[in-house]
């Protein structure tokens, strides 16, 4: 063979070699953006107490466990309220309970009937001020905050431009929406959830995420508010895999696949980042971790099995810290530095304004949140002079329910005893001791608060509080 033959055949070689560099590089390095990316990662009714890096010791979550070394640990963070519409709709408005439209998983829309209430469209959502501030939006999974009949109460049409929800309940037409139908933008298209085709529902959810990630536009900022549903105890979405295989004789099946899915969520959230690290885009990514609310003891489930609320009182539906208290895991390279841990008091309605400042606009003014961005970077924090809960469940007084935090001071107060107990954190993290009657001047200024912070709503008879003409 003639050298002029080799000498071609090699810079062709040469060249094939180059483009295909050429091509991995386009994959992998992504377009430096001006704005962070952002993602929300939310988990369905996991404990204070479920991952290892907040004490669990016997459920195994390796890869958050590290991502906590790697960030910024919240040890005084708080969901929106205890149960899932409210927190949720804390989380997006920035508003807490008490001035929201949602306070309970069903308010009263006639005098025989509770269900469904919608978050308004005068209350502004994360997504609302994110799409306005050029980012392209994005959520997956269990949005909860709207109506089946209006679509326009969906995540769609609340600021995210591209939506996978699931949607229960009776459409407009009177036909049941099935919860295993995954809606796609709206009507524009659904998929069915099969689950012997998948370990879990929230691998099935991933997938999307993971498909968005790869398609969306990269010119542009993204937020992406993944909305899992594990650990949620809903018999149908239990795991049939073999996890915790060794324990079935020594746990009942409903624990080994509650723990079960816990480390599936696990292997979920460490396949976004990866996907994230292999698309360029991790260095430049923002993401939070957290629960919606405390541990759920529904579904024969017992939540004192795993220790679930890290021993903290109460669980899913209680304002007690048990109910409340949930983990935060920040990681963002190169600005938050690894290893960190914080007791700075903070709560869903901070999320807001702290990604409208990263974002470089301005969330609404009426909301009660502060940005906990400083505290992110490391440096000086604004803080709260107070936090507040509020919970309806069910058209009973006694399913009302008010807390308040206020430094190291815990009130509590539920609706049918006309009682507002109280406690010192600082020494009573367990809220084993009511010591209301010899803090009377705090109980005042908790009672001000239960009085003042909770607004009239038409669908949640209690709201303004429950209290004796005296008090």
């Amino acid at each position: 063979m003639s050298y002029i033959k080799i000498t071609t055949i090699f810079t062709l070689l040469i060249s094939i070699v180059s483009c295909g560099s050429k091509e991995i590089e386009k994959k992998t390095t992504a377009k430096k953006l001006d704005k962070p990316n952002i993602i929300f990662l939310l988990a369905d009714d996991l404990g204070y107490g479920e991952l290892g890096s907040y004490g669990q010791e016997v459920i195994k979550t390796p890869f958050l466990d590290e991502i906590a070394s790697k960030g910024l640990r919240f040890t005084d963070f708080y969901a929106g309220t205890s149960v899932c519409s409210p927190s949720r709709a804390v989380l997006m408005t920035g508003k807490h309970t008490g001035h929201l439209s949602i306070r309970g998983n069903k308010g009263k829309l006639s005098d025989k009937k509770w269900d469904r209430v919608a978050l308004k469209k005068s209350e502004t959502t994360v997504g609302e001020v994110l799409q306005a501030a050029g980012y392209q939006t994005a959520m997956i999974g269990k949005w909860h905050l709207g109506v089946p009949e209006d679509m326009s109460t969906w995540a769609k049409g609340r600021g995210f431009d591209y939506a996978v929800q699931e949607q229960w309940g009776k459409s407009i037409k009177g036909n049941v929406i099935d919860e295993r139908v995954h809606w796609v933008n709206n009507n524009e298209d659904s998929v069915f959830y099969n689950y012997n085709n998948y370990k879990c529902l929230d691998e099935f959810r991933t997938n999307f995420a993971l498909d968005y990630l790869d398609n969306k536009d990269d010119n542009k900022p993204f937020f992406l508010y993944m909305s899992y549903r594990i650990p949620h105890a809903h018999e149908f979405f239990l795991s049939k895999n073999d996890l915790y295989a060794d324990k079935m004789e020594e746990w009942p099946e409903i624990e080994r696949r509650h723990a079960a899915r816990i480390t599936m969520l696990d292997n979920q959230i460490k396949r976004m980042f990866k996907k994230l690290e292999k698309n360029g885009e991790l260095d430049n990514t923002l993401i939070l971790i957290s629960s919606d609310n405390g541990p759920t003891n529904e579904n024969h489930h017992d939540y004192k099995f795993f220790n679930s609320s890290g021993n903290l009182k109460g669980f899913k539906r209680d304002v007690y810290e048990g109910g409340v208290r949930v983990p935060l895991i920040a990681y963002w390279k190169g600005k938050i530095k690894e290893g960190q841990t914080t007791n700075h008091q903070a709560t869903f309605y901070d999320i807001m304004p702290t990604l409208a400042e990263i974002a470089e606009t301005t969330a609404p003014k009426n909301i009660d949140g502060i940005s906990m961005l400083p505290e992110l970077l490391g440096k000086p924090q604004k803080k709260h002079d107070f936090l507040y809960w509020e919970i309806q469940e069910g058209a009973s007084v006694k399913g009302f329910r008010q807390a308040t935090r206020i430094g190291n001071w815990k009130a509590v107060r539920y609706g049918n005893n006309y009682h507002t107990e109280l406690y010192n954190l600082e020494n009573d993290l367990y809220e084993t001791t009511d010591i209301s009657k010899s803090h009377q001047d705090i109980v005042n200024q908790a009672n001000h608060i239960f009085k003042t912070q909770s607004e009239k709503d038409i669908h949640f008879p209690f709201s303004g509080g429950v209290f004796k003409t005296n008090q």
